[in-house]
Parts: C-alpha cells; structure tokens; sequence
C-alpha cells in the first residue's frame, strides 16, 4: 500500500466508526494521515488513536481533498450528501449505510465471496447489511458441494446493530428492570431488557420489515443469484453485540452430508466451526464478541427435507458485520492498487 493512505471515517463517533480505528491499529492499516468527520454537534471530540488523540471536525467539501479511501457510517441520508463529494475529490468510498446496495452500478462485497465484483475503475463500494454478511459467510462456501435453491433464516440481531444509542438504552432499561423500576424505552419501540420484538423497521405491504427485505435482495445480488429463495424473519433480542442466525440450506439435489459441510466450512476464510454435540456447545454471541471469524455450528440434517439442511450462525455486528468486512475491502482494493503517496 506505499507509503501509507490518508483515511477519512464519516461518522466517526458512533459505535462503529470507532471499531474502524480500533481495527486500523490492531491490523496496521497503514494510515498516514487520519480525518475524522461527524456533524456539527460532534465537531471538536477528541478520540484516542494510536497514542495520540484525533479531534474530530465537522464534514464538509474540503474533508476529503487528498483523501485515499472514506470509510462511511453515518448513514444513508449523510452517504447520498457525501459520497459523491469525495469520489470527485479522488477518494475511494466504502459506504456502510443502505444507500447505494442495491445500485446496479455500485457493488456490493463481502471479500471473501464476491471481491471479484469490484471492477479497478470502482471508486464507490457497499458494504452490505450486516445480518447478510454473516448468513453469507456460513452459507457461501457450501455452494462448492451443490446449487443453494433456498434460505430460511431467522435472526437474532443484537442492540448494536441499532447503535451506541440502542446499546445504552438495553443497558438503562435492564438497571431498571432488575432495580424494580419501570422500565421505559428511550430508543427502542418496545420495552428491550428481558423482552425481545420484531425488527424495528417499517412493515412493507408484503408484511416483511426493511431488515429481512434488505437481506433478501442483498443476498441476491452478492451472490449473484436473483433466483434464490430467501424467507427471512428479523427479531431484536437483549444481546449488546454479536447476531446469531438460524439457517436452513435447501439444494437441489440431496443434502450433502453433515461430515462435508463440516470439512467445507473449516477451510473456509473468515469462518470458525463451533460444533461440539457432546458439550451441547455451539456458537453463541458472547464467544463472537470481538471475533473477527463467523462462528458456525449445529450443522445437522432436516428431517423433513431430505436435500436440506440447518446451521446456526452467530458474528460480530460491528465487526465482521460493519467495519471489519469494509476494512477488508479497502486492505484487498489497495493491495491490488497500490497509492504511492
């Protein structure tokens, strides 16, 4: 990557803008020069950043003169006013939020499925909704042992995929709770603490909410397959980090059997098998927590469909579900690239 690349993060005070600096130091993203951008009301924080503090100034036009790659996270609405803004100043940016996913000409990458994807003249690229990263993670490699025709998936997505807002207020409302006093949502629709509720997005005609009808069509497109079925339900329960996944893989043919699955998934890139019957230990999110790996387990056989077969999923929102899956796209799009600054 030469000599090192002047990095911009959008949204920098949220919870995952500040897993894109904890990453950058833990991976020695080779930064030369760091620009944190937020709104005005967040101009002026200083945040710590390998042993020195970075204060952060409000976005603007100028942000992004001379910057290499822009890591967004500050939402579609911010992503549709900034994004272009830095393409045209000759950044490269890696958008976190729903705005441009499902923009033919813009792809949309997990690395180790579809990096292919990015053509060299790309200067704008999606990271896809975190709950499709990690089903894609689990479900990808096994397209090796046979055509995925179906995906049943219900998730259990966790407060961090509703931000450090929705983090603390789980945290309030369970003090509450476990206190005797009532508990009262600030953030969430629903009372959150030792409850768990339908995604908090808006119900379509169709009666799916904008969660599953995101990971829908996003899978789709990733796996560049707009013939997969995909019946997906999203529900929010009282975890702070880390969404687990219930999958059903339905082929065309015969399931292949669980010993191939397994062997399939433990060389796959990015993925952990945590799969121990006799221990009744499977993946969890306290064990994803912090993991950059998508932890995969109780792989085993549908008895009532003999070409299918069920998974439980567990990842890092924030990580392999955020930042993690947009630095790995910046580490491959510039190894390939070089910027010789």
């Amino acid at each position: 990557m030469g000599d090192g690349l002047t990095v911009a993060v959008l949204g920098a005070t949220g919870a995952v803008g500040r897993e894109f600096l904890d990453l950058f130091e833990k991976r020695s993203f080779p930064v030369k020069e760091l620009r944190l951008l937020a709104s005005e009301r967040s101009a002026g924080t200083r945040i710590p950043f390998d042993g020195r503090e970075v204060e952060v100034q409000a976005v603007s036009a100028e942000s992004f003169a001379g910057v290499d790659v822009a890591f967004f996270s500050a939402g579609a609405t911010r992503s549709k006013e900034w994004a272009q803004v830095a393409v045209d100043h000759g950044a490269v940016v890696i958008d976190n939020s729903s705005a441009f996913r499902m923009d033919p000409s813009v792809p949309l990458v997990v690395p180790e499925v579809n990096f292919g994807a990015v053509k060299p003249e790309d200067k704008l690229i999606a990271n896809p909704n975190c709950c499709a990263i990690i089903l894609l993670m689990a479900v990808a490699p096994l397209r090796e042992l046979g055509r995925i025709e179906r995906l049943i998936v219900s998730t259990y997505q966790s407060a961090s995929g509703g931000g450090a807002a929705m983090m603390q207020d789980l945290l309030d409302q369970t003090t509450d709770y476990l206190a005797g006093r009532e508990v009262k949502p600030n953030v969430t629709p629903h009372p959150y603490a030792f409850n768990l509720f339908s995604h908090n997005t808006a119900i379509n005609s169709e009666g799916a909410n904008d969660e599953e009808a995101k990971v829908v069509a996003e899978s789709r497109k990733i796996l560049d397959d707009p013939s997969l079925k995909v019946n997906v339900t999203c529900v929010r329960v009282p975890v702070l980090r880390a969404h687990c996944e219930s999958v059903t893989v339905e082929f065309d043919r015969a399931a292949p059997s669980e010993e191939a699955v397994r062997n399939t998934l433990a060389k796959a890139a990015g993925v952990k098998v945590v799969d121990d019957r006799a221990g009744n230990h499977f993946p969890m999110p306290s064990e994803s927590s912090g993991q950059d790996d998508v932890l995969v387990g109780r792989i085993r056989r549908d008895p009532s469909n003999p070409n299918a077969l069920c998974l439980f999923v567990s990842g890092d929102q924030l990580l392999k579900g955020a930042a993690l899956n947009a630095v790995q796209i910046a580490e491959r799009l510039f190894a390939r690239s070089p910027v010789r600054v």
